[in-house]
């Protein structure tokens, strides 16, 4: 099996920042994709950010400029760096992994989500 374990997440004042982390561990190859995603109340969960193994980035337009993702292969760590936070972006941040695993098998994985509240 896979975990992915979040941190990071925080109540933070509009015009702030936050760092979340997500850890991939257990019994895989490698994370062919690594990103997040974002449940905002009332809302469907929808894509932040997703990075490949080469390093391709996706953001969703409303967090372009403001948002950067990144990760270590290395380690199966990804990382979204949030700037300039905005009340809008208050949701539940989950990681999420596309796992190559030992045996062969490509699946999905996610994390159990971290709170991020933006308010003054």
């Amino acid at each position: 099996q896979v975990q992915l374990v979040e941190s990071g997440g925080d109540l933070v004042q509009p015009g702030g920042s936050l760092r979340l982390s997500c850890a991939a561990s257990g019994s895989m190859r490698s994370a062919l994709m690594m990103g997040w995603y974002r449940a905002a109340p009332g809302k469907q969960r929808e894509l932040a950010a997703t990075i490949t193994a080469g390093g391709s980035a996706t953001y969703a337009d409303s967090v372009k400029g403001r948002f950067t993702i990144s990760r270590d292969n290395a380690k199966s760590t990804v990382v979204l760096q949030m700037n300039s936070l905005e009340p809008e972006d208050t949701a539940v941040y989950y990681c999420y992994a596309r796992i190559h695993l030992i045996g062969g098998l490509i699946d999905d994985y996610w994390g159990r989500g971290t709170q991020v509240t933006v308010s003054s």
